[in-house]
């Protein structure tokens, strides 16, 4: 599956647009629209990127995060509003934290209420809650939830 425009929009309006590198709120050094600079993306520690450029950082970011999501769904239909808040979390909280977390539990036991009343705990960075992952979160369950 691919991540939709839902997905790609809900992303830009929760990350912003960031032109310049800036240290989120867990402390990774990010750029663009989210993206996670890598210890061998030198060139984007000082880089000034336009709109453009970052969303193909985000269109690549994507297209790595939206396989990894898929391949923790193997055997299970989901309806694309459901692909598009997974990827979102998983894009934002990391594939490891899809993949541990009760939420992905609940929804391959075919509890897709449950699932959808997971996002909201993921509203924390360095332990404070941060409304604009409360806002996120909701956003990404009510995508979930059709």
């Amino acid at each position: 599956m691919k991540p939709s425009e839902n997905c790609v929009a809900l992303i830009k309006h929760f990350e912003k647009f960031e032109p310049r590198a800036y240290r989120c709120p867990a402390g990774k050094l990010t750029i663009g629209y989210g993206h996670v600079i890598q210890a061998s993306e030198h060139h984007l520690r000082d880089a000034v990127l336009n709109e453009a450029q970052a969303s193909a950082l985000l269109a690549a970011d994507l297209a790595k995060f939206a396989p990894q999501v898929e391949s923790l769904l193997k055997g299970i239909v989901i309806a694309p509003g459901q692909f598009d808040a997974l990827v979102s979390f998983a894009f934002n909280c990391g594939a490891n934290a899809l993949r541990n977390s009760t939420l992905l539990k609940k929804f391959k036991a075919g509890d897709v209420v449950g699932a959808a009343g997971e996002f909201k705990r993921w509203n924390k960075s360095n332990g404070q809650v941060l409304a604009g992952l409360t806002r996120r979160r909701a956003a990404e369950e009510k995508l979930f939830a059709g």
